[in-house]
């Protein structure tokens, strides 16, 4: 089953989930293996009013906004509030800052389109973060119901600001610098202010759609009053300047256009040619395929393979064919990923989800007392693990010891299939030939069998027809 409990083990269920405190009127709750939203007497009336909408039905229909329902039944611990919700649960929880180019810019699209869908039945989204939005395969999925409220006369949309720093400026940054916006996300979940993507931008794109305005001129207008002693009432001045509905919905169209007409232009990186494994026989490849379809095919319950270094996302899909109903495709190559996610998206693949994670550096717990956005590891919890052609990455690219290597993979709690490339193996040679003399003897088949049954029980093992690669099927001890 997907995995619905609170990924932080000391978190009281009868409490809050730790990253929905932020909104007052409404609060999320992982209990009894599913998801409820309570809502307050105003939240309430603001639920009511998006239920009665015809863009929420169908919003609900296409799938664009998470399944939703009223509960008579809400655990007790939850019946202080007036009203509670209960979710249907995604899968597999992500953040933006393990999202490629392309996922963040199908996000952003989502967030306007059923913002103007809203303005246009009296409604409106009163914040806008890309947090509110996850993914099922390449779906987008807005999450966050509470963020819809009854539209308030004559005030602007107050999810601008929020919009450009955790949409549209790591956008911007990445199409226009070609820097990626990942470890700038990971490091303020608060997103890229204006003044630090104008420093980022500099003279670049002053021709682009939506800089000038977005970008330079809320970057000047942040600078000026950022003094304590120059505090401006923006909201205040708009609203006493009649900021309606008309304006609203040329602020989101022109929004829309910005993204739009952006284009990561990027078409290779260090991996995004490895599709073509020439260091592969067509004999191991079959091989390979073979040994990981039999793993998925014995692994009792299969909804959920995560498969490290997944590239092109070869055996993800051989996983899919043995019968897996979602696979979790992660690789450190943002270039491979959003390459992928066009490839599934073109396709009308869901059951695929690609994500940016450095195996070196996972995304970390980040946010209010560290528990607002948990881990990478502690919100994955596969029925599988795929560890292909990352095990020598890890251990000769990145120093870490077989050892470390091994309590890695064991993290995740689940059965493994595992790939160690011998020291005669090409891949493996080219990288030891950088290496001092001496330093790295350690790695070889036996240390890392010694390693890995430390914490696993090899139930199955195979060499490669090359002879330069073992496979390994394993439970968790």
């Amino acid at each position: 089953m997907p995995r619905t409990d609170d990924p932080f083990p000391d978190h009281d269920p009868a409490a809050p989930a730790p990253g929905s405190f932020r909104d007052p009127l409404s609060r999320v709750y992982l209990t009894e293996g599913r998801v409820f939203r309570g809502l307050s007497a105003e939240a309430l009336a603001d639920f009511e009013a998006l239920a009665a909408s015809s863009f929420y039905a169908e919003a609900l229909e296409r799938g664009d906004i998470v399944g939703t329902e009223l509960v008579a039944d809400a655990p007790a611990t939850l019946r202080d509030w007036a009203a509670v919700l209960r979710h249907e649960p995604i899968a597999v929880v992500t953040h933006p800052y393990e999202w490629s180019f392309e996922m963040l810019r199908d996000a952003a699209r989502l967030q306007l389109d059923l913002s103007r869908r809203a303005l246009a039945e009296g409604l409106l989204t009163k914040d806008s973060s890309s947090y509110n939005i996850q993914f099922t395969g390449t779906k987008p999925v807005f999450i966050d119901v509470g963020s819809f409220e009854r539209l308030r006369k004559n005030e602007p949309w107050i999810g601008y600001r929020q919009f450009c720093e955790l949409f549209l400026n790591p956008l911007y940054i990445q199409a226009l610098c070609d820097v990626p916006f990942q470890p700038l996300l990971r490091g303020s979940i608060n997103g890229i202010s204006p003044v630090a993507a104008a420093g980022l931008i500099g003279r670049r794109g002053w021709l682009q759609k939506g800089v000038l305005t977005h970008v330079r001129l809320h970057a000047r207008a942040e600078r000026k009053y950022a003094d304590a002693d120059r505090v401006r009432d923006v909201r205040g001045e708009l609203k006493r300047a009649g900021f309606g509905p008309g304006l609203i919905e040329a602020q989101l169209r022109n929004l829309l256009k910005a993204v739009d007409a952006l284009e990561w232009k990027a078409q290779s990186s260090t991996w995004s040619e490895y599709t073509d494994r020439s260091h592969y026989s067509a004999e191991d490849l079959a091989a390979k395929d073979a040994f990981v379809a039999r793993a998925v095919e014995s692994v009792p319950a299969h909804d959920v393979v995560l498969d490290l270094g997944a590239n092109d996302g070869r055996f993800s899909r051989t996983a899919l064919v043995a019968g897996a109903r979602y696979v979790v495709a992660v690789d450190g190559d943002d270039v491979v990923v959003d390459r992928l996610y066009r490839d599934l998206r073109r396709e009308g693949e869901q059951r695929i989800l690609p994500l940016v994670v450095d195996l070196s550096d996972p995304s970390p717990s980040l946010g209010w007392r560290s528990h607002e956005r948990a881990s990478f590891v502690d919100r994955i919890r596969p029925d599988l693990t795929l560890c292909l052609a990352v095990v020598h990455h890890l251990a000769l690219t990145n120093n870490a010891p077989l050892d470390e290597v091994v309590g890695f993979l064991a993290d995740f709690g689940a059965p493994l299939v595992v790939e160690f490339p011998h020291r005669d193996d090409p891949m493996a040679s080219r990288l030891l030939a950088r290496k001092r003399d001496g330093l790295f003897d350690s790695y070889d088949v036996a240390n890392w069998e010694k390693a890995l049954t430390e914490r696993f029980r090899v139930l199955n093992q195979i060499v490669l027809p090359s002879g330069t690669r073992t496979l390994y099927r394993c439970d968790p001890q």
